[in-house]
Formats: C-alpha cells, sequence, structure tokens
C-alpha cells in the first residue's frame, strides 16, 4: 500500500496556521478594543443576570438536595428508634407481668403464712362466668393434683370460695358473693354467730350481708368476720371480710350488717386451696 504524503498534512503548516490565528487576535484586539469593550459589556449586561440565576438555582438545589439526605438520614434513624422503643415497650410488658405475677405469689405466701395449719395447694384461675365479677370461675387443678367437691379455696386476705365442681385438670369454685353461697361465720372479738350470705346485687355495692346476729353482741365497725367451727363445708377461722355497717332488725331481738370482703372479686388471678377435708382437720 502506497502513501500518498499529499494528503498529510505537516506539522509546520498546522503551527503555521495557528501562529497566524493568534497574530490576527492580537490586531484585532489592538484595532478594536474598544468596539469588544461595548460588545462585552452589552454581553455581560445579558449573561450575568443568567449566571446569577443559575448559580442561586444550583445552589437551592444542592441545599435542597442536601436537606433530602438529612431527612433519609433522620428517617431511617427514627424508624431505627421506633423499633428499638416498640423492643422496650414489649420488655417492660413482660417485666410489669412478671411483677405482678411476683406480687401476687407474695400474696399468696404471706396469706400461707397466716394459716400455718393447714395444707394447701397453689392454683391459676383460667376462666371465669360471664358475671361481671369472679363469683363462678375455673381454676387449673383438679382431680389429679388432689382437689375435691368441698376444698376451700382462699386468695388475697381471706376466703374466696369453695369447689363445687371437680374433674380430672381442673375445679369449678363458688365464690362467697355468689347467690347460692351461705356461711355460717362469727365476729370477732366478740364471738358472735352469724350468717353471712353470697348477693351480686350488694356487692354491686362493694358489700355482702351478714344475718342472725343476736342484738347483745358487742360489735362494731371494722370487726373481723371469720368462717365459723360449726360450719359443715369451711375450715374455721378463715377471714371473710370486715363489717361495715351495723342495723338494728325491727324484731328487736337481731342485728343485720354488711362487711367488705376481704377478697377483691374484681380480678382473680392464682388461689390457694386448703387440701385437708373438713371432717379431717375438726
Amino acid at each position: 500500500m502506497r502513501y500518498d504524503r499529499k494528503k498529510d498534512l505537516s506539522p509546520k503548516y498546522l503551527l503555521l496556521a495557528l501562529t497566524i490565528i493568534c497574530v490576527a487576535l492580537m490586531l484585532v484586539s489592538f484595532f478594536a478594543g474598544d468596539k469588544i469593550a461595548i460588545v462585552k459589556k452589552y454581553t455581560n449586561m445579558i449573561v450575568s443576570p443568567i449566571q446569577e440565576g443559575i448559580n442561586k438555582i444550583g445552589i437551592w438545589t444542592d441545599s435542597k438536595l442536601e436537606n433530602l439526605k438529612e431527612i433519609e438520614a433522620l428517617n431511617k434513624e427514627n424508624a431505627e428508634l421506633q423499633e428499638e422503643i416498640d423492643e422496650y415497650k414489649e420488655q417492660i410488658t413482660i417485666y410489669q407481668n412478671k411483677l405482678a405475677e411476683l406480687e401476687e405469689l407474695r400474696a399468696l405466701y404471706e396469706l400461707d403464712e397466716t394459716f400455718p395449719e393447714y395444707n394447701k395447694t397453689a392454683a391459676h384461675v383460667f376462666a371465669k362466668d360471664s358475671t361481671s365479677w369472679f363469683s363462678v370461675f375455673y381454676i387449673d387443678k383438679g382431680t389429679d393434683d388432689g382437689m375435691f367437691v368441698g376444698a376451700n379455696v382462699m386468695c388475697h386476705d381471706g376466703l374466696a370460695g369453695i369447689i363445687t365442681e371437680c374433674y380430672n385438670g381442673y375445679s369449678k369454685v363458688r365464690a362467697v358473693i355468689d347467690d347460692n353461697s351461705n356461711i355460717s361465720a362469727k365476729i370477732m372479738p366478740a364471738n358472735a354467730l352469724c350468717t353471712v350470705e353470697g348477693n351480686l346485687n350488694t356487692y354491686q355495692n362493694g358489700v355482702l350481708v351478714v344475718k342472725n346476729i343476736d342484738k347483745d353482741a358487742k360489735i362494731t365497725v371494722g370487726d373481723k368476720v371469720v368462717t365459723s367451727h360449726i360450719s359443715e363445708r369451711f375450715h374455721q377461722g378463715i377471714t371473710i371480710g370486715y363489717i361495715a355497717e351495723i342495723t338494728y332488725d325491727t324484731n328487736n331481738l337481731t342485728i343485720t350488717a354488711t362487711i367488705t370482703p376481704a377478697v377483691d372479686f374484681n380480678n382473680i388471678t392464682d388461689v390457694l386451696v386448703i387440701t385437708d377435708k373438713k371432717q379431717e382437720i375438726d
């Protein structure tokens, strides 16, 4: 293949052309400087505001982009913090539940110490009837755990009720506030015999009715009412409640009173069941 030298642009010609262009520009600048200055002036009048506007737009755009980046970073940080807060809330709920269980167990322990003469076992309440209170409820221990019909049930500061039905793995408890409850009791320290009647209507006001109190009994508000030794179903000496109000009956022979129960039947979670039968103790 033959190389065509005629078409090759020699570097010396290129250098010569650039030199001529530079000289021409110098001459134009020297002889036409004023005209160029005027053109440059009007050009600057047009170009400068545009350039300034473009600079402002650029600065504004940069600031907005920085703000967007900061917002994205803050959103990410906020999401991470929210996850941590949710975890802490869950942990707090767990700790609160454990604390409530601990307080309940502590109360049961103190109740157990109050009645050392009876053998007892703890049970958990897992269901109740449809009423607002725990007038009838169910515990998670039955005949397989030594439970039996007639076993006395305690919680909080005293008597909660009695087992009326017993199955292999669970039992049904009738509370002392139930309409079907009737307990032979006595008022201390007067040792005055009486009868505590369950009544859901009166329990709406937080009290139960105590009847058949001898009119000569020396009783006062605040006296403790406990189960009596003559009761066929309940062990003696278990706290039922405290005298709230005293009324003399129209027959002038007896007194009727109301008591505040020792158990809060709005909320029962754990109980103690006396595993000794009434006949065995008495």
